[in-house]
């Protein structure tokens, strides 16, 4: 996967290119990880930020959407084609400015982008 293609949604998802998906559940491949609290286009790196609740002691994690495999509308849920521990393991977020700061966006863009690929859910 080009790193480019880490931040923009995969093929087939086109239709929630421009979906508000606050609030929708957030699921990686081995279970929930917490819900999108909001999402984000800054230097044309399109991510989730994802509330974890008390899953990682009440930290935000961001997700470029290029890891999103699925997102079902009527279940208000995004699925992630990494595990929990993977999204744990991420460049930790600290402060929403993090949002706006390329080189942080970059290093969580090389983390997400070198993790093994997986097969879609329903693929």
């Amino acid at each position: 996967m080009p790193i480019d293609s880490i931040w923009s949604y995969a093929p087939g998802l086109d239709q929630v290119q421009e979906q508000d998906l606050t609030d929708y559940t957030v699921v990686a491949s081995d279970g929930t990880i917490g819900h999108v609290d909001r999402q984000a286009d800054h230097h044309g790196m399109r991510h989730l930020v994802v509330d974890t609740g008390v899953w990682v002691f009440g930290r935000s994690l961001l997700v470029p959407v290029g890891v999103v495999t699925d997102v079902h509308t009527g279940e208000r849920q995004v699925t992630l084609g990494c595990t929990r521990a993977e999204v744990k393991e991420a460049p930790r977020f600290r402060t929403d400015s993090e949002t706006m700061d390329p080189a942080y966006l970059t290093a969580v863009g090389d983390y997400y982008h070198r993790l093994p690929p997986r097969e879609s859910p329903t693929g």
